[in-house]
C-alpha cells in the first residue's frame, strides 16, 4: 500500500465566500487558513497547495470578544531609527478594517515559501460586494461546522 501524495497537476482548486458578519475573528481566520491549506479534502499533502481559494466579505463586521477592541495592539517597525509603530484594534478597525482579517489569517499559515503562496489565494474585502462573480464561488456556511 503506497501513501498518496498530491502534485500540482492533480490539484482542483474551488472558490469560496465567506461571509464575516457577526463571526469571531480567531474562529473565522481558523477555518479560512484551513480551506487556504487544504486540510479540508481528503487529497491534504503537506508541502503542496493543495488549497482552495476564499473570497472573505463584510470584513468590516467581524466581532471580537472581550475588551479586546479597546486592549488589542498591532505592532510593526517600518525599518528606520525610532520606527516603531502601533494601532489598537478600534483605530484600525475604522480606518483598515481588511488588514485586521489578514494579518488574523496570516499568522495561521506556515511562514515559508508555501504560505505565501497559499495566502495569494485569500480575497477580503470590508463591504459584501466582490469582482469574484465570474468564478461562481460557492457560498461557505461557517455555522454548519
Amino acid at each position: 500500500m503506497n501513501t498518496y501524495m498530491a502534485n500540482e497537476a492533480d490539484v482542483t482548486r474551488a472558490w469560496h465566500v465567506i461571509d464575516a458578519k457577526g463571526q469571531t475573528l480567531g474562529r473565522l481566520a481558523a477555518v479560512v487558513a484551513n480551506l487556504l491549506r487544504g486540510k479540508n479534502k481528503p487529497t491534504y499533502t503537506p508541502h503542496v497547495d493543495t488549497g482552495d481559494f476564499v473570497v472573505v466579505v463584510n470584513a468590516d463586521k467581524v466581532v471580537v470578544t472581550g475588551k479586546k477592541s479597546s486592549d488589542k495592539v498591532y505592532r510593526h517597525h517600518t525599518g528606520w531609527p525610532g520606527g516603531f509603530r502601533q494601532v489598537n484594534f478600534a483605530k484600525l478597525m475604522q480606518e483598515k478594517p481588511t488588514r485586521i482579517v489578514e494579518k488574523a489569517i496570516y499568522g495561521m499559515l506556515p511562514h515559508n515559501k508555501l504560505g505565501a503562496k497559499q495566502y495569494r489565494k485569500l480575497k477580503v474585502y470590508a463591504g459584501s460586494e466582490h469582482p469574484h462573480a465570474s468564478q461562481q464561488p460557492t457560498v461557505y456556511d461557517l455555522n454548519k461546522n
